[in-house]
């Protein structure tokens, strides 16, 4: 069973190259801190299964993920933040691997993953237990306004606009002002719908009227691509149906 490993943290990397070593008829691939060298490594290289940390600059896991060829590798999620277990199972992720990763849960996840590449039972064969039914994606969230919680639902949404520790909501009925954190506001959109193109400006992909010099227009409004962001705005461009 071929794998590669991904993460920003070399300690991370480093111990999860050392379970790789230590478990039979696993061979590591590749290891890599940037996700985008990763990303370009799996579209040439098919594997098994990735171990795919979420938390990455410029590109995170759960964009990755999206990004990947279909039908594409196994995926295990490695983080530190279990906030992202219910879209890790969205994503049809194998396993989710909280950091600090024991060995004996990795092994799990291995043998999770090895279950999964069994061929099919042949016809005849007693069926499978039935398998919990996975969790409705969300499609709004509630941000605090003045003195009350106000849901945006994430179609209305055209673009956020970060205001020193504020973020201006912009939507198809108007404007909302919160108190919120940019990482917080990524950790609940869903990656596949929405991107952050610059420090002060994350967008909403379906509301993009047209890409061009650097800018993207949403709703009118010319917004600026910061060059951090670049990259993984156009590889996600790309995946959206780019012809």
């Amino acid at each position: 069973m071929t794998c590669v490993i991904l993460d920003d943290e070399p300690l991370a990397l480093d111990l999860l190259a050392d379970y790789c070593a230590q478990v039979p008829g696993l061979e590591l691939m590749g290891q890599f801190d940037d996700p985008l060298a990763g990303l370009a490594f799996l579209q040439d290289n098919p594997v098994d299964v990735v171990f795919l940390d979420i938390h990455m600059p410029r590109l995170t896991g759960v964009q990755l993920a999206q990004l990947l060829p279909q039908p594409g590798p196994r995926i295990v999620f490695t983080t530190a933040y279990d906030q992202y277990a219910v879209r890790s199972y969205e994503l049809s992720a194998v396993d989710y691997l909280l950091k600090p990763i024991a060995f004996e849960r990795f092994v799990q996840a291995v043998q999770k993953v090895r279950q999964q590449l069994l061929p099919a039972p042949s016809a005849g064969a007693a069926p499978a237990t039935a398998t919990p039914a996975e969790p409705t994606a969300a499609d709004a969230m509630f941000v605090k306004n003045e003195h009350r919680l106000q849901r945006v639902a994430f179609d209305d949404l055209l673009y956020i606009e970060g205001m020193k520790e504020y973020l201006m909501l912009y939507t198809t009925t108007g404007k909302v002002l919160t108190l919120q954190s940019f990482r917080r506001v990524e950790e609940v959109l869903p990656p596949d719908r929405f991107a952050r193109i610059h420090k002060s400006y994350l967008v909403a992909l379906s509301h993009i009227e047209h890409v061009e010099r650097g800018k993207v227009q949403v709703a009118g409004r010319l917004l600026p691509i910061g060059d951090t962001y670049r990259e993984s705005f156009n590889a996600l461009i790309k995946a959206y149906n780019q012809l």
